[in-house]
């Protein structure tokens, strides 16, 4: 199933895309469609009067999702560009569920707060039951479906604060979407290209059979330290070709308009707006 959370008259719904329409489900949003269960959801889209694709607003499929779990290096050419050894296990950092960012929503900062914004593409895992302590040999029956996410980051703030949580979430730093692709659609998430453009222009291609540690191994370090929860996001990296290792460093700026794009899931475009 691809699932989304979209806007149509006023309201908010949950909604099963069917290819150019989308039946609307009795949710307000996605995440208590999750809560509920695949087989739920089937069901209430068996009687759903379908609506046309384009006379709806697509939002965020999870606008605030309870963690947003960020995993950072965890791209073999994302760590050669920095001229970093690949770590032994996963570097975690958050973003705050503030930043969420719809597809079509516009990117914006602050200047006098930031002037190095960058990009990063990234495959994301949306957690479906409640997880602790699960064995690398479980950890897909955790899983609900997948989505883009661009990581959106102020290198600045990043590099100056020695951490990396504010930098990385800043209002509107987080695009998510467009739709979540159920795990039946995407049994093996690591064999997926995924692309980031700026303007049109390739800036990042790689795959995500290119993970150092694969989802299975994140959920399993993750939920042996802290719970996750159904909606929670697990984002698992960004390859190479960001902005700030490019020679000269190429940052955003408003009036472009960026892409990520994963392979069986589809694009997420988002504007940068003006400054803030």
């Amino acid at each position: 199933m691809k699932l989304l959370t979209f806007r149509y008259r006023n309201q908010t719904h949950a909604g099963l895309l069917d290819r150019d329409q989308i039946l609307p489900l009795p949710w307000s949003e996605l995440l208590p469609a999750i809560k509920a269960g695949r087989k739920a959801i089937r069901e209430a889209a068996l009687g759903a009067q379908p609506i046309p694709l384009d006379e709806v607003r697509i939002e965020a499929p999870i606008r605030r999702p309870g963690k947003i779990v960020a995993i950072g290096l965890n791209y073999l050419d994302h760590c050669l560009e920095q001229n970093l050894t690949p770590p032994e296990r996963p570097t975690i950092f958050t973003k705050f569920s503030t930043a969420v960012n719809r597809p079509g929503g516009e990117i914006r900062w602050d200047p006098a707060l930031t002037q190095q914004v960058d990009y990063e593409a990234e495959l994301a895992v949306i957690i479906g039951r409640t997880a602790r302590r699960v064995p690398v040999e479980e950890a897909y029956d955790y899983v609900f479906g997948y989505t883009c996410l661009n990581d959106v980051t102020a290198r600045d703030l990043q590099r100056g604060d020695k951490q990396w949580v504010r930098g990385k979430s800043l209002d509107t730093f987080c695009p998510l979407g467009p739709v979540v692709v159920t795990t039946d659609e995407i049994p093996d998430p690591h064999g997926l290209t995924i692309r980031a453009r700026v303007n049109g222009e390739l800036r990042q291609e790689s795959n995500t059979n290119q993970l150092i540690h694969n989802v299975p191994a994140l959920i399993a370090f993750c939920s042996a330290a802290f719970t996750l929860e159904p909606g929670d996001i697990i984002t698992t990296g960004t390859p190479g070709g960001v902005g700030v290792f490019r020679d000269p460093p190429v940052f955003l700026k408003p009036g472009d308009h960026v892409v990520v794009e994963i392979e069986g899931i589809g694009r997420l475009e988002n504007p940068v707006g003006p400054y803030l």
